[in-house]
């Protein structure tokens, strides 16, 4: 069982920069492909970023390109996600997730251990 836990959201004016965290526990964290979704009231939970289990290979949502950047330290346990250049529309919770296997996808079900989530306010 792999507990994940996320930090660093906040109110940030837009244009601004966060960098999240996502410290896992519990399982062998290289084993696991990561990603990042978010989720904004009323809306759909959508993919933003994802890894590989290694950090060799990783892509991102077209909204979210040249902005933001997903990275892992597995000396740490530990995904990124640094988010650059935000706007209003990027408010959200944003949670890390565990994939099934050692690569990370942009589909939700392919992610077997979600954590609480860390909300990310952006001011106009």
């Amino acid at each position: 069982q792999v507990q994940l836990v996320e930090s660093g959201g906040g109110l940030v004016q837009a244009g601004g920069s966060l960098r999240l965290s996502c410290a896992a526990s519990g399982g062998t964290f290289s084993n696991y492909g990561m990603g990042w979704f978010r989720q904004a009231p009323g809306q759909e939970r959508e993919f933003v970023a994802a890894i590989s289990r290694s950090g060799g290979t990783s892509y991102r949502a077209d909204t979210v390109k040249g902005r933001f950047t997903i990275s892992r330290d597995n000396t740490k346990n530990t995904v990124y996600l640094q988010m650059n250049s935000l706007k209003p529309e990027d408010t959200a919770a944003y949670y890390c997730a565990a994939a099934r296997w050692g690569w990370g996808t942009r589909y939700s079900s392919d992610y077997a251990y979600w954590g609480q989530g860390t909300q990310v306010t952006v001011s106009s």
